[in-house]
């Protein structure tokens, strides 16, 4: 029997995957669109719904970058109204780190996974970006070498106030006229970021925490996620550079005290079903044509050169002049991945060489594209054989049609996957997220914190001496009363 695949869909939103000129799509923001991908997500009896989130309209060359969907409802309250529609599917949320404040977090979050029996996820994400930081009170305030110890001390102080209350602390015992026993709510955390008591006003969550995902993939947020996630969102889906990705996370477990089990890795992963490899073929490149237009080209290009690039042809050659090394406000809200903007165009003039190509194909060439293409049985067997092989432990996928491209997914692909073992044919009978994660039972905040503590000690010691994780003072957390 293979092991379970684990599938995410991802509600795609602010991204060159995302076709939302084609006839086909709807509605992003009509709760219609959200509604009818939830409900074939939970057709095709996927573990959870994923949602982005952008705290600011992203910007380049000044404009709005509406090449993308451009202004998106908020999460949490899109996934408590899926909570109605629904009855087994996970709700994720992408909910930032570094705006929030611990306690309207913990009663958002505390409040979804009541509303959903047990269903609730947050993926984790840090900013250090001061054009999102000046819509919130605190402006551009998180030093970038901060954000992640922040982000922990976020997540910790979430952890002692969903513990405040006991699982089963609301009797509502009409006899007694008792409705509440147990802990009092009574909390109290100090760190560097936060010095927050009093008594929360929130019921335990059914999963005692919802599950917490993370999203980032530099080695500070390698070991974040290591310390501190159930499940981690990443970019790393196949081949070599998947399971080394995969053996690097789950490495990094025991230091914590965890075990390899108790940290899903889930890639995002793009599809494209054919009645034949040969069709999935034909309708992949047309879809890569779609999702990269001209202009798209351009700006995707821009992010590399950070210079203007609008005076360039598109169907023309690479553009001649050199990159600007230091990043201005070219693009504003979008994360730079491109450390070495000079080495890039070098590797980018030499690929456009080899490959006789233009402008807008080496952007086609070098952005997203589908990692699952062929027919339905080729797409069932290279997701089992990456989960088999230790490429990840199952998917989030990313339809580029809003909200009917799960359709061919779920009628062609999910049969295929339960006939051979590898998805479940019903859900369990009052399973939450984490069960159907195969997660266990959430572990106490201070029970997170010593195994954080004793990691870090470790890291301090051995490993990243002046590494800004070891610089995080682990003695500024400390149990709740």
């Amino acid at each position: 029997m293979p092991k379970q695949v684990i599938l995410g869909a991802h509600f795609p939103g602010v991204n060159n995957t995302t076709v939302w000129s084609d006839p086909r799509s709807g509605s992003h923001i009509e709760f219609e669109s959200f509604r009818r991908f939830a409900q074939t997500a939970e057709r095709g009896r996927f573990d959870f719904l994923f949602l982005a989130e952008g705290l600011a309209l992203r910007e380049q060359r000044g404009h709005i970058h509406d090449l993308d969907v451009v202004g998106r409802p908020d999460t949490l309250p899109v996934l408590a109204a899926l909570a109605g529609v629904t009855e087994h599917l996970g709700l994720v949320g992408t909910i930032n780190a570094t705006f929030n404040e611990p306690y309207e977090l913990a009663r958002q979050f505390a409040t979804l996974d009541l509303l959903s029996q047990g269903r609730a996820g947050w993926n984790v994400v840090t900013s250090s970006d001061a054009f999102t930081g000046r819509n919130f009170r605190r402006g551009g305030y998180l030093p970038r070498e901060h954000r992640y110890a922040r982000a922990e001390s976020q997540v910790t102080a979430n952890r002692h106030l969903w513990d405040s209350w006991d699982q089963d602390a609301v009797v509502a015992d009409r006899e007694s006229g008792q409705f509440r026993t147990g802990r009092d709510g009574d909390f109290a955390y100090t760190s560097h970021f936060f010095d927050i008591h009093g008594t929360f006003n929130t019921p335990r969550p059914t999963q005692g925490h919802p599950v917490i995902f993370q999203a980032g993939d530099s080695d500070d947020g390698r070991e974040f996620a290591a310390r501190t996630a159930d499940a981690i969102f990443t970019g790393h889906g196949s081949g070599d550079d998947g399971r080394a990705f995969y053996r690097d996370i789950k490495g990094r477990l025991a230091r914590y005290g965890r075990d390899p089990e108790d940290l899903k890795i889930l890639p995002a992963a793009t599809f494209i079903v054919g009645s034949t490899d040969e069709e999935a073929r034909r309708i992949s490149d047309t879809v890569r044509r779609q999702q990269v237009s001209g202009q798209t080209a351009q700006l995707i290009l821009e992010r590399i050169w950070n210079r203007d690039l609008s005076g360039f042809d598109p169907d023309g050659p690479l553009p001649d002049i050199e990159p600007e090394s230091h990043p201005g406000a070219l693009v504003q809200g979008r994360v730079q991945h491109v450390k070495d903007p000079a080495a890039e165009v070098a590797r980018l003039r030499q690929l456009a060489a080899d490959k006789n190509l233009s402008l807008r194909e080496v952007a086609i060439e070098i952005s997203a594209r589908q990692n699952f293409v062929g027919s339905p049985e080729t797409i069932a067997d290279t997701l089992i054989e990456s989960v088999e092989t230790g490429v990840s432990d199952g998917y989030i996928l990313v339809p580029h049609i809003t909200p009917g491209g799960l359709d061919d997914f779920v009628d062609h692909v999910v049969p295929i996957l339960t006939q051979r073992g590898a998805l479940r044919s019903e859900y369990a009978a009052g399973s939450t997220l984490r069960d159907n994660l195969a997660l266990g039972g959430a572990r106490s905040a201070t029970a997170w914190e010593a195994g954080s503590a004793a990691g870090l000690a470790e890291l301090a010691g051995h490993e990243l001496a002046g590494h800004d994780l070891a610089g995080h003072d682990v003695t500024e957390r400390r149990a709740s009363a």
